[in-house]
């Protein structure tokens, strides 16, 4: 698994982006073509599975961009937690919707038992 780190500046109508340790880098004209050329520039030094990467601006000119090679046991791993999840609790929240609409529709009556009207 590679973990590659990129400082990405913004000179002109130019975005560059060095890695942190190494000798990579790339440029381009938008950020997200550097996104992408950056990726290509990390696979080619370590292309052993899945991509993750993120994109953090610091500020309007400068950002970091971070690219994760070789983790996609991960990835699933989570994915499929989240997906088993609503299965398993689906019976507790539609209870709760029906307690919900049950708690509104008193709300609502004891309005209308006030005895005056807004537009009176």
């Amino acid at each position: 698994m590679g973990v590659f780190t990129f400082v990405c500046r913004n000179s002109g109508d130019e975005w560059t982006g060095k890695s942190v340790s190494g000798d990579l880098e790339a440029s381009a004209g938008s950020t997200f073509d550097l996104q992408r050329k950056l990726v290509q520039t990390a696979l080619s030094s370590d292309s052993s599975g899945g991509v993750q990467s993120s994109f953090s601006f610091v500020t309007p000119s400068s950002a970091v961009f971070q690219v994760i090679v070789g983790a996609p046991a991960a990835a699933a791993f989570v994915g499929g937690g989240a997906a088993s999840a609503p299965s398993g609790g689906a019976a507790p929240a539609a209870e709760e919707k029906k307690e919900e609409k049950k708690e509104e529709k008193k709300e609502e009556s004891e309005d209308e038992d006030m005895g005056f009207s807004l537009f009176d």
